[in-house]
């Protein structure tokens, strides 16, 4: 039976999957290493699978302005190797099937408005926290693009000072105080190994409720699902939503702020759905 292919291409992992949905889907997983060896991987996966269409969920920068002269790179990342690559042509030619592109955090919330928690909602947003932060926008039921794609994680937010950062462009933007390498920075161990109690949840709730007010003021999302490693904390999304309540202050009522229904299969499952639209717009 012809499949679509998936893959989440992270800056730590790649995860390549095959299937039509969340009840079939087979995947596995390996180390983002050079790009090279990286997309022999991805090939090595799907060998001699009747593949029809593949999509692909890229951590970024990328280009995903179709008719631009690097559509489909990583372009600005400060992953080593992976600078100006291009992952698009790179699994068109190994897969030779329709192959979708966005960013994974974009695939994510594409997967999550089609079968998890903003299912049958025309507007939501998808925020993952973890290696690095991004969000993905569902508007009108369609993924928000404009000049390029948004780049959440980025923006400013209100700090005192005490820590630097770690984004090597902005030090102290979002990314740069609440991902997991920025607390591992500023705290002396991963986020996992933080105790309930420890202040650096108090922390990280008001980086991430600064940010969550920016958009949820802009977009006006019926619903917001918050993913990635740092936020499996279960205690951290209630500390969320008590602190985006009292930065709010009355002024709206919040969207519900929720888990992915999908868990951390968001993002190769986003794959199947720009698997489909690069076959229909084959087809057109």
């Amino acid at each position: 039976m012809a499949v679509y292919g998936a893959v989440e291409a992270g800056g730590t992992k790649f995860v390549c999957g095959v299937g039509s949905g969340p009840d079939d889907l087979v995947c596995a997983e390996f180390p983002t290493t050079q790009p090279e060896e990286t997309i022999r991987g991805v090939a090595d996966f799907f060998a001699g699978r009747p593949l029809i269409a593949a999509g692909i969920g890229s951590f970024g920068p990328i280009d995903v302005t179709p008719g631009s002269p690097t559509y489909g790179h990583i372009t600005d990342t400060p992953k080593a190797g992976w600078r100006n690559f291009d992952i698009l042509g790179a699994l068109h030619r190994a897969l030779r099937v329709p192959v979708g592109f966005d960013t994974d955090v974009n695939g994510a919330a594409l997967a999550e408005a089609r079968w998890g928690a903003a299912r049958g909602l025309h507007t939501s947003l998808y925020v993952t926290v973890g290696t690095g932060i991004g969000g993905g926008a569902i508007v009108n039921h369609r993924v928000l693009h404009g000049r390029s794609h948004p780049e959440m994680g980025h923006v400013l937010i209100p700090h005192d000072g005490t820590f630097a950062g770690v984004c090597p462009f902005h030090g102290a933007c979002l990314e740069g105080l609440a991902s997991g390498p920025a607390m591992e920075a500023r705290w002396g161990c991963k986020a996992t190994d933080l105790p309930p109690g420890h202040p650096a949840w108090e922390a990280e709730a008001q980086f991430l409720a600064a940010g969550l007010l920016n958009w949820i003021v802009t977009l006006s999302p019926q619903r917001v699902i918050l993913g990635g490693g740092v936020m499996s904390q279960e205690h951290l999304l209630a500390r969320v939503r008590q602190r985006l309540c009292e930065l709010l202050n009355g002024y709206l009522q919040p969207p519900e702020i929720v888990a992915p229904e999908l868990g951390n299969r968001s993002g190769v499952l986003g794959g199947f759905v720009l698997a489909e639209a690069a076959l229909y717009n084959q087809s057109k």
